[in-house]
C-alpha cells in the first residue's frame, strides 16, 4: 500500500497541496517538504500511528469532555481529511470547549471569533493601517493580521453575521489563503474551520447560504448528554479545575497524517456507492425515487461525492482499518449530506426533515 498512488485526486473545490505562495507573504507551513517526515515509510504502518494517536486523543479529550464520542470522531474525521464541520447545538453543550481542547491536545494555534451583527469582514482577515517605520521615519502601510491566521480557528455563532462578513471566510476555507488590499496571504497549514450554530435562537439571525454550507465537510450535530453523562458532568465540572491538556501530535504531524489519508485505498464499489447516493438526491435526476420528488426542492451537488470518499478514508484510518468499507461511507452519509439536501414545503408539513431524506435513502440502498 505504500507504493500505491493516490486512488483519489484531491477534490477540486478542496485546498491544494501545492498553491502557489505569493512572494510577499510565506506561511509558517507546519509541514515543510524540506524537512523528514516523521510517519514510518511503510503507511501501514504510518495508518497503525494513526490509530494510536487518535485512540490518545480521545483519551486526552476524556479528562475535559464527557460523553460526546460521536461528536469527537466526526471532528477528527473533518480534522485528518481536511474539511470544516459545523456544529449545530443548543448552549451549554462544551463545543466552544472541546474546539480549544482539540487545538491544546495537538500542538496548533487557536483563534476565536465571536460573530455579531456588526462585525466586519476584516475584524476576521485583518487590515492594513498606516505605521511610522523606526528606520526611515517614513509612514507606510502594515498589514495586521486578524484572527483567521490560526491553525483552528473556531467561529461561534456564524449566523449572527451577515452574509457579507460570513463570506470573509469562504475563500479562507476554500483557498488556504486570504486577499487584502490587492495582496493575498497564505494561511498556515494545517488550517481548519470549526463554525458552530444556535438551532433554537433565529431571531436576528442571518441563515448561512448554500454555497457557504457546501463548504463544511460535516454537519456535526451535538445533543444532549445521557443521564448517567450529565450526573458525571455535575460531579466532575463542579470542582477543582482540570489539569492541562498534553500536546500529543504536532501541526506537522497533522499534515502528514492528512496526505496519508488521502492515499488510503477505496474499492470501486465505494465509489460507486458514493455517486449513487447523490444523485438520488436530486429531485430532477433519472434516479431520484418519487419521495424524493415529492419531498426535497433541492439534492447535494459534486462536492458530497468528494466528501463522502474522504470521509469514508478518515474514518477508516482513524479505526486503524487499511481500505474504506462500506460501513465507514454509510457512517458518514448523515452528517455530509444532511445540510446539502434542501427540503421543500410538503416535506416540513409531513415532519420529513433532511436527516431523515439521508437515513431513508440510507436504509433503502442497503436493502436493495
Amino acid at each position: 500500500m505504500d507504493s500505491a498512488p493516490a486512488d483519489t485526486p484531491d477534490p477540486e473545490n478542496a485546498p491544494s497541496d501545492d498553491e502557489t505562495q505569493d512572494p510577499e507573504e510565506k506561511p509558517q507551513d507546519l509541514a515543510s517538504a524540506t524537512e523528514e517526515s516523521t510517519l514510518p515509510p511503510d503507511d501501514v504502518a504510518a495508518i497503525d500511528e494513526l490509530g494510536k494517536v487518535y485512540q490518545s486523543l480521545r483519551d486526552e479529550l476524556a479528562k475535559v469532555i464527557i460523553g460526546q464520542d460521536e461528536v469527537v470522531e466526526q471532528i477528527a474525521i473533518c480534522l485528518f481529511s481536511r474539511g470544516h464541520a459545523l456544529l449545530m447545538g443548543v448552549p451549554g453543550l462544551a463545543k466552544t470547549l472541546l474546539v480549544s481542547s482539540v487545538s491544546e491536545c495537538m500542538d496548533l494555534s487557536f483563534s476565536r471569533i465571536q460573530f455579531t451583527p456588526d462585525l466586519m469582514p476584516a475584524d476576521i482577515t485583518g487590515t492594513d493601517i498606516i505605521q511610522e517605520s523606526a528606520v526611515t521615519g517614513k509612514r507606510e502601510f502594515e498589514y495586521i493580521k486578524g484572527p483567521v491566521f490560526a491553525n483552528l480557528l473556531l467561529a461561534d455563532e456564524i449566523n449572527r453575521a451577515p452574509a457579507k462578513t460570513q463570506s470573509a471566510l469562504l475563500e479562507a476555507m476554500q483557498e488556504n489563503k486570504v486577499t487584502a488590499l490587492g495582496h493575498t496571504y497564505e494561511l498556515d497549514k494545517p488550517f481548519f474551520v470549526l463554525a458552530t450554530q444556535n438551532p433554537i435562537e433565529q431571531e436576528g439571525t442571518y441563515p448561512l447560504p448554500e454555497a457557504q454550507l457546501d463548504r463544511f465537510m460535516f454537519l456535526v450535530e451535538v445533543d444532549y448528554p445521557s443521564e448517567d453523562e450529565e450526573r458525571r458532568i455535575a460531579r466532575e465540572t463542579t470542582g477543582v479545575d482540570h489539569e492541562k491538556l498534553n500536546a500529543l501530535v504536532t501541526g506537522k504531524e497533522v499534515v502528514e497524517f492528512q496526505k496519508l489519508v488521502r492515499r488510503m485505498p477505496v474499492p470501486d464499489h465505494i465509489y460507486d456507492y458514493a455517486v449513487e447516493i447523490v444523485r438520488k438526491t436530486r429531485p430532477n435526476s433519472d434516479d431520484a425515487p418519487s419521495w424524493i420528488k415529492e419531498y426535497v426542492g433541492w439534492g447535494a451537488g459534486p462536492r458530497a461525492v468528494q466528501y463522502l470518499v474522504l470521509g469514508a478514508k478518515g474514518r477508516a484510518a482513524l479505526r486503524g482499518n487499511y481500505m474504506a468499507s462500506l460501513e465507514d461511507i454509510e457512517s458518514v452519509a448523515v452528517p455530509v449530506l444532511t445540510h446539502r439536501v434542501i427540503t421543500n414545503f410538503a416535506a416540513e408539513s409531513q415532519g420529513m426533515t433532511s436527516k431523515r431524506v439521508v437515513e431513508r435513502l440510507i436504509e433503502e440502498m442497503r436493502e436493495d
